[in-house]
Parts: C-alpha cells; structure tokens; sequence
C-alpha cells in the first residue's frame, strides 16, 4: 500500500477542515449548523445519546464459526496409546556403501561431481579455469 496515492486512502473518510469563500458564507454556515443543533434539542434528539443507545441495543457480534455436523460430541474419544513412551527417533542418515564411485570431483564454483573412474577424474581437473 506504500505505492499507492493518499487519495485512496483505507483509514477512513474524515475530511479537513472546511474553508469557505469568504466571511459571509462561513457565518451563513456558522448559522446553519447552530439552528440544526437548536432543532435537534427541540424534537429531543441528541445525535451522540442516539448512537449510544443504538450501540448498547444491538446484539453483540459473534466471531466463532459454527462446528460442523458430526464434531461436537467427538470430545469422549480418547487418543490411541501405542505403548510408546517419548519421543520418536529419527531416521539413520543415509550412508554410500557401494563401490561403483570413486570419489567426489569439483568442476566450476564448488559444482560438486560424482567420479566412476581415473580417466573421468583427470579430465575433470583438466576443465579447470
């Protein structure tokens, strides 16, 4: 979101401060907000107190996913206990026994190859750079 513009911005939608065009028309508007405020007290409606009661109205949100069918009772059935007690052993590294490698040639920049014969290890550091 570092690439994006400011404009789209995801944090909201609050806008800055309103400038007017000159004074009459900040004073009409100075005027307006105050009469809209005076009639919201008239008709007993306060703005903030109506979103509070509305917020303590609702039911709280829920953010569990239902279970589904088949997996709720499932909290008897106990694990299988094998008779083995801590934990598991890893597996033996593996380990060439046969005969048919001589070695391990490097060719270019550590380009670790398999060497089957003398004339295969010669030419190998023949290419050398």
């Amino acid at each position: 979101m570092h690439l994006v513009h400011p404009s789209l911005s995801l944090s909201g939608k609050k806008k800055g401060k309103q400038k007017y065009r000159n004074s009459e028309q900040a004073r009409k508007a100075r005027e307006l907000e105050e009469s809209w405020k005076d009639m919201q007290k008239r008709w007993g409606v306060e703005a903030d107190e109506k979103k509070r009661r509305r917020a303590l109205a609702a039911e709280p949100l829920v953010y569990s996913l239902p279970t589904p069918v088949g997996r709720t009772n499932t909290h008897h059935i106990k694990s299988l206990d094998t008779g083995h007690s801590g934990p598991v052993s890893s597996k033996p590294n593996p380990q060439y026994t046969g005969t048919k490698i001589l070695g391990i040639g490097t060719m270019h920049k550590s380009n670790a190859v398999p060497v089957f014969s003398d004339e295969e290890a010669i030419s190998i550091s023949s290419m050398r750079r």
